[in-house]
């Protein structure tokens, strides 16, 4: 689990998946004077190492094969035009639920018994893709027990940060309604001042 995961209070079963999800920060607004720099965590090989290892996601031996990262990168991809949906909607989309299905595919899982707790979804590989694997048990389990709806991608454009809504109707369509929400209540505001001078003119 990150310090953003803990920072936004993301419960454990989906800590992964929201921190994979946002390993592309693709921010670009300025707050407070300080224009925010768009990133990608996932940069390379050693970049996509380097942090499955962070989550206890890698094998000791096992480095990712360029394969593998390939593989990542459209899972990422895949799993956040899935999420830019809103939960209603991303059932009913084939050009979203067909690219997550060839993205999830190399990332085989079966079903084991683990005791006390009953059955579990667990990689079939033993390699690095194992990790991604878990990831994509993660989006499973999420949809099962009903919290893959609050996970969502903030809806102002120069954010789409992923968020786990934790609002009590789950109706939150920004990450932060003090940051995202009130930048785009401004912006709709004068569009429409804006307007509004305009046919009287």
């Amino acid at each position: 689990m990150s310090k953003e995961s803990r920072k936004f209070h993301v419960p454990d079963a989906l800590a992964n998946l929201y921190d994979f999800a946002n390993t592309l920060d693709l921010r670009h607004f300025t707050h407070r004077g300080v224009q925010h720099q768009q990133t990608d965590e996932l940069q390379n090989l050693a970049a996509l190492d380097e942090w499955m290892r962070q989550r206890g996601l890698a094998e000791r031996a096992a480095a990712p094969s360029q394969k593998t990262f390939e593989a990542a990168l459209r899972l990422r991809a895949a799993i956040r035009d899935y999420l830019k949906c809103e939960p209603a909607e991303r059932r009913r989309k084939p050009a979203v639920i067909a690219p997550l299905n060839a993205a999830m595919k190399p990332f085989a899982l079966h079903v084991a018994a683990i005791g006390k707790d009953g059955f579990a979804l667990r990689p079939v590989m033993s390699d690095a893709q194992a990790g991604l694997s878990a990831i994509v048990a993660e989006l499973y389990d999420a949809a099962l027990a009903g919290t893959l709806d609050r996970l969502k991608m903030c809806a102002a454009d120069e954010c789409q940060r992923v968020f786990f809504d934790r609002s009590k109707p789950g109706t939150r369509r920004w990450c932060q309604s003090t940051l995202c929400g009130n930048r785009e209540k401004t912006r709709t505001y004068r569009e429409r001042h804006r307007r509004d001078n305009t046919s009287e003119i």
